[in-house]
């Protein structure tokens, strides 16, 4: 595998930022560690961080790099600080970078699959949630999504509490106006959709993790609109211990076509 940190300027922020991208490499002699490719553009996953973290948090937390080499999986890893991957109201354009720019420029660096079959994304806590909304939005898009841990009942959360080192996020975010009921909702975009448009969707989330009722009751919503989405549930608290075992899973559900030998 070869791992690159790209910096670059971002049209749709007015800044630069980052992400970094894991290519496969096919290896024989690496010890350790065999890496397998294709002579054919790669899938691509979109992994998404969380809340506190960075484009730099699933290479240095979990062993992404290990799980993805002998699948001949690209992973992208880019960088959208406390956005909840949404246009802010007092802020970046981060639902648009991610959905618009993003794409189209690693599609310009870099010579992956553009084919939905080949196109997945997946995240954890805020990551999950912004891979379950990308997946819902733009079903066209993917052929799987997946979220760990996800914070999937937002406009449920963000009425209840406020986080103490950032007491103006959600008017930040969202505006002073309900979020439910809108684009940044999930419950409501479940209630919108298509079940024959969208990508396969599964969720994970542990039983000590205390975002656990909101993901059954998007599970729940999800049941009600007759989308077929599981929730996988065992032990496991909102840590990166779970979220790399999780992973592991993910990558394994997967609908790769052709892995790579």
């Amino acid at each position: 595998m070869a791992l690159l940190r790209v910096d670059f300027f971002s049209e749709a922020l007015s800044l630069s930022t980052s992400m970094n991208v894991i290519l496969p490499q096919r290896t024989t002699s690496q010890v350790g560690l065999a890496g397998a490719a294709s002579d054919t553009p790669p899938p691509v996953l979109y992994l998404l961080h969380g809340m506190s973290d960075d484009a730099t948090t699933w290479v240095r937390r979990t062993s992404i790099e290990r799980y993805v080499a002998p699948l001949g999986l690209a992973v992208v890893m880019p960088q959208v600080h406390r956005s909840y991957y949404t246009d802010e109201v007092y802020g970046g354009r981060y639902w648009t970078f991610l959905s618009e720019e993003l794409p189209a420029l690693v599609h310009d660096f870099f010579r992956f699959s553009e084919r939905r079959e080949d196109t997945f994304v997946a995240g954890l806590s805020m990551g999950g949630y912004g891979a379950l909304k990308w997946a819902l939005r733009e079903p066209h898009r993917f052929a799987a999504a997946a979220s760990l841990s996800g914070a999937l009942d937002i406009a449920g959360r963000t009425t209840r509490r406020e986080r103490p080192e950032d007491p103006r996020m959600t008017a930040r975010l969202f505006g002073d106006g309900p979020v439910a009921g809108t684009d940044a909702d999930l419950l409501h975009l479940v209630a919108e959709a298509d079940p024959d448009a969208l990508p396969a969707l599964r969720a994970w989330c542990g039983t000590e993790d205390g975002l656990l009722e909101d993901n059954r009751r998007f599970a729940a919503a999800c049941t009600a609109a007759d989308l077929p989405v599981e929730l996988v549930e065992g032990p496991g608290d909102h840590d990166w211990a779970y979220w790399d075992a999780r992973i592991v899973d993910v990558l394994a559900w997967l609908p790769l076509r052709n892995p790579a030998g």
